[in-house]
């Protein structure tokens, strides 16, 4: 690191848990953040404030007006722009020594286990079980951990699910995939609505989680940690691998 990338990052330098070594390790790092939207908008400008040094960001969709009351790297300029893109200058704007490429196709079968396995880390910011179970299966396929989030009207979770613990179990464990396919029913913010600050919320621990992963500071997310926003609480629960998941387990 030159002197202007020690000064913007000492606030993390100096915490004994990330220090030089840490903060190189995020400048090394490659994260694949799939989705734009609530929870990709702050995953993406966090992790690019904290210095990981090259993010990737697939997104196939344009920015709508519905979507400025949450996501909050858009404006009203990106009015009709692809996501990926929009947010990409946003985080570029924070903090233009890092690199950022964007996909801007719908990532499915190669072309998401391309992306995936060139990460060192996957963040799932999508809305739809589809894309998650696409996105769990290409995590386990290329031993990549993978930090999920989802926010919802007033509720949130948070999981991390990492195939390099053979004791992790992964998103699949956790909600099977229903016999006639129909996961994403009732499922996005567009049907369901959602409060602007819970977004903000998922995806900042979502980055928080990242950047442990990436450091080595700390000790991971386990298990699944819900949120309650009208209540302001939130719950954990231990996940155990389902040894007869169709994913991870013996199917």
């Amino acid at each position: 690191m030159n002197d202007e990338a020690l000064l913007r990052y000492s606030r993390q330098i100096m915490l004994e848990q990330i220090e030089i070594e840490g903060q190189e390790r995020l400048l090394a790092s490659r994260v694949l953040i799939v989705g734009a939207g609530g929870l990709g908008s702050p995953v993406a400008l966090y992790l690019a404030a904290a210095g990981v040094g090259h993010l990737v960001l697939a997104d196939a969709d344009e920015v709508e007006l519905s979507n400025l009351q949450r996501q909050i790297a858009h404006r009203e300029k990106d009015l009709g722009r692809n996501k990926a893109d929009s947010a990409r200058e946003a985080a570029l704007a924070i903090n233009p020594g890092i690199r950022v490429d964007v996909l801007t196709d719908h990532l499915q079968g190669e072309s998401m286990a391309r992306a995936v396995a060139k990460a060192d880390l996957v963040m799932d910011c999508t809305d739809r079980f589809s894309s998650r179970y696409a996105i769990n299966q290409a995590c386990r396929d290329a031993g990549r951990p993978l930090v999920s989030g989802a926010a919802i009207r007033f509720n949130g979770q948070l999981a991390v699910f990492d195939p390099r613990d053979p004791q992790c179990p992964c998103y699949a464990c956790l909600y099977p995939p229903s016999a006639d396919g129909n996961d994403d029913e009732a499922l996005s913010c567009a049907e369901n609505g959602v409060v602007a600050p819970l977004v903000g919320l998922i995806g900042s621990f979502q980055a928080m989680e990242a950047i442990k992963l990436l450091s080595g500071a700390g000790k991971p997310h386990q298990g699944l940690a819900t949120f309650d926003g009208l209540s302001g609480e939130w719950r954990r629960y231990q996940v155990p691998r389902d040894p007869y998941c169709t994913v991870c387990g013996k199917g």
